[in-house]
């Protein structure tokens, strides 16, 4: 259920919503979509991304379906404060990507009387918490859980499942690197995976063994 708020100028404390899902879920399109309404209500809206996220444009969000909006890319989450000040909305997306101070930064926002609008992905392509996100979704006023479709059983995905051989927690991609996954569509690929590195780890340690013989 999509809840949205209006700035109220009477109200002294602002609030924080955060928009969560996985990848292709459509996060960032709707976080577009409210800051576009503040935006046509003639509010000061400001966009941050963090400076990392080169994947569509430097300096705009854009979504998978092409929606964009002009942003500010800032390398840490200590940046936005000062470039927030006089606003009445600020728009954060891919928030996984900073760091924690995001969240004590959000929270100060709000107090100022900001509406603070978050976008990210909850969990990681091991399915783990991602980063801040938990925290931002703890102390969020209004938390909206979007979905993808599974592209395995087109039941809902919550799974953002890593095609690519890598490891490391940050990889930015879209669906070459990436697909979204329902829970048992996950559940089976990540056991696959499994079995295909022991066999592989099987395979290199018969291949040592054969070498030191010949040797």
């Amino acid at each position: 259920m999509f809840l949205e708020n209006t700035v109220n100028q009477k109200e002294q404390f602002g609030w924080i919503e955060v928009i969560c899902g996985s990848m292709f879920s459509g996060k960032t399109e709707e976080l577009i979509r409210r800051l576009k309404r503040a935006q046509f209500a003639r509010q000061k809206v400001e966009i941050f991304k963090p400076a990392v996220d080169v994947r569509y444009d430097n300096e705009k969000v854009i979504s998978h379906d092409a929606n964009e909006i002009r942003s500010t890319p800032v390398p840490a989450a200590a940046n936005i404060p000062i470039l927030a000040d006089g606003c009445d909305v600020v728009g954060i997306d891919e928030a996984q990507f900073f760091d924690d101070e995001i969240v004590s930064i959000c929270n100060d926002l709000a107090n100022k009387g900001i509406r603070v609008i978050v976008a990210g992905l909850d969990m990681d392509f091991k399915g783990n918490p991602f980063g801040p996100m938990p925290n931002l979704m703890a102390t969020a006023e209004y938390v909206t859980k979007v979905h993808a479709v599974c592209t395995k059983t087109g039941n809902l995905a919550q799974y953002s499942f890593r095609k690519a051989k890598s490891d490391d927690l940050v990889l930015l991609g879209e669906v070459d690197e990436y697909e979204p996954l329902s829970r048992a569509a996950y559940y089976k690929s990540m056991l696959r995976e499994k079995v295909r590195q022991i066999k592989v780890k099987d395979a290199e340690e018969l291949t040592s063994k054969e070498n030191n013989s010949d040797a």
